[in-house]
């Protein structure tokens, strides 16, 4: 098994190398190698000097936006200088914090323009003491920053996008400032309003100029993002090859280790539980259980350490870090359901309230617990059904042992049933779910299965007793108990004898009921097997035709209700 998964890593990770050596022909067969090299050459020097030529429009840009708040700033100095008020000075010390800062930011902008280079990557930190919170959360850090890069340029455009919109605003309105200004310069004639007119107006065309000055600014920033970024295509072809030489190979030894791990450590397991006494029972021993718990836990450990192993040694931290983020993740989501996992832990080492080879009620029908595992099997002799759930449905049910001759439903297919409802029909589908009666006469009537077991059936197709009552009248009085009772039942005998029912029937005897209002009331009684089961009601019938027959041949007197009327002499 090692040497089968050694080679399949080593042809994964020869495979870039192999599609690589097979684009270099197909390349050299190309017409005119040596010009398309050069055409390639002088269009990225183009790109590279329009580029740099970009840049250098940026940094006059930049330079011209430092003399213009250099400028601001010195008037503010001179300002401050000349402010007769305390308030005063507070204001334009203020207003020279901010120029200050916008100052420091365009030297900021200014270096990381011409070098190119986020220049916070060469400033000393300083040592910071160990917080393991903060430590557990680094571990993830990669995995977030790589999200972040991957949207990094697209957040850059928005945020370039969103400046540009603003400064448009705010240049008409710095601009109607400015003409307003200039206006009211040329209407007044008072020379003192004049003169602080005059002091008020470079400030403001300052402001007007700064902020042209950042629309061109952010103008040409996004000019060159536009044309660094490729085509859509291109772009797409570029990434998903990338992906597949370096994460999509990590990602596909990852899955290749852990299925490597998995094979191996089923294959100890069965290779182990073969010299483990009683594997082989129906119901697995305590000691199996166990040993299977065991295994299923360290299969799911072991994994996961593959996965981060992979990684690790591929030093891909991106993806380590996106493995811790999803293993804590899944610790924390397990810390709620701690309690059911213990359950479930019970059910698999059938020391739980629900055990092997036990009797339980599941969706309103008994099931025998026939195996307990991630997915538990349920079985229902009678119905015939073999039900695979999984075994948190186990959990808060209870089973109980139970006798060998207990029935697991009332009836099986092809019997015949009698509802409370008066529904007699043979049974053609059974399950935990539905019923369905086929009638005389090719009806069916389909039941859910619990409103079935509700109509208490009566399974006519093991045995049943026919009970049919005849009465006779009073003037048989002497031989109702005797003689009547034995005529009677050797002509019924007689009669099933001729219609082919002798060999489905057990008993037969006709007894002395009751003395009723108007008629001495006997009952026949017969026994039939349940093969007759269909012809129930047409058997009825024909005891109830006999009777009559009978009473007519040994000359019996059939009563009818009387009302007897004494009349006064």
């Amino acid at each position: 098994m090692k040497k089968y998964l050694t080679l399949i890593i080593t042809a994964l990770i020869l495979l870039p190398c192999i599609a690589t050596s097979q684009e270099t022909p197909a390349a050299s067969s190309a017409p005119g190698p040596a010009a398309q090299t050069q055409d390639q050459t002088n269009d990225q020097s183009a790109s590279e000097a329009e580029a740099q030529q970009n840049t250098l429009e940026i940094l006059k840009s930049i330079v011209k936006s430092k003399a213009t708040l250099k400028q601001r700033m010195d008037e503010k100095k001179q300002a401050m200088k000349k402010a007769g008020s305390e308030i005063e000075k507070q204001y334009l010390t203020a207003e020279l914090a901010e120029l200050d800062k916008q100052m420091a930011d365009a030297a900021t902008d200014f270096e990381m323009t011409a070098t190119g280079v986020e220049i916070g990557l060469f400033v000393t930190k300083k040592k910071e003491r160990f917080d393991w919170k903060e430590e557990l959360l680094s571990l993830a850090e990669p995995g977030i920053m790589e999200l972040k890069r991957l949207t990094v340029k697209a957040r850059h455009k928005s945020k370039l996008n969103d400046e540009l919109a603003n400064y448009q605003e705010l240049l008409p309105e710095a601009t109607k400032a400015r003409t307003r200004i200039e206006s009211l310069i040329r209407q007044t004639k008072d020379k003192a309003l004049a003169s602080a007119l005059k002091d008020l107006l470079p400030e403001y065309k300052g402001l007007e100029s700064q902020i042209k000055n950042k629309v061109d600014l952010v103008r040409l920033k996004l000019d060159e993002i536009q044309r660094q970024e490729a085509s859509v295509i291109d772009s797409t072809q570029d990434s998903v090859k990338r992906f597949f030489r370096t994460r999509g190979l990590y990602l596909v030894l990852a899955i290749m280790a852990c299925i490597g791990v998995v094979l191996l450590i089923r294959f100890l397991y069965r290779t182990l539980i073969r010299l483990v006494p009683g594997y082989k029972l129906e119901y697995r021993p305590f000691h199996i259980r166990v040993l299977e718990l065991i295994y299923r836990a360290m299969t799911l450990i072991l994994t996961l350490l593959a996965v981060i192993a992979v990684f690790y040694f591929v030093e891909d931290w991106v993806l380590l870090s996106l493995t811790i983020i999803f293993i804590m993740g899944v610790i924390w989501a397990a810390k709620a359901t701690l309690p059911m996992y213990l359950d479930t832990s019970k059910l698999m080492l059938n020391v739980g309230a629900v055990r092997e080879g036990e009797r339980m009620m599941y969706k309103g029908v008994p099931w025998r617990v026939k195996h307990i595992n991630f997915h538990s099997l349920l079985e229902n002799p009678d119905l015939g059904i073999t039900l695979r759930i999984p075994i948190t449905e186990l959990v808060g049910k209870t089973s109980r042992t139970f006798d060998a001759h207990e029935a697991w439903f009332p009836c099986r297919k092809n019997d015949w049933v009698i509802l409370s409802d008066g529904t007699r029909g043979g049974v053609t589908h059974l399950s935990h779910e539905t019923v369905e009666l086929v009638l005389r006469g090719g009806a069916k009537k389909t039941y859910q299965t619990a409103d079935f077991l509700g109509m208490t059936p009566l399974n006519l197709s093991v045995n049943f007793r026919l009970k049919v009552p005849f009465g006779i009248g009073y003037g048989h009085q002497k031989d109702a108990t005797t003689a009547i009772p034995d005529l009677l039942s050797a002509f019924i005998q007689n009669n099933i004898e001729k219609e082919g029912y002798a060999e489905d029937l057990l008993n037969l005897r006709v007894e002395f009921a009751e003395a009723g209002a108007s008629s001495l009331d006997l009952v026949v009684i017969a026994d039939f097997k349940g093969s007759q089961a269909p012809i129930y009601n047409r058997l009825n019938r024909s005891i109830q035709r006999w009777c009559v027959d009978a009473a007519s041949q040994y000359g019996w007197d059939i009563p009818f209700p009387q009302i007897t009327v004494h009349q006064e002499a």
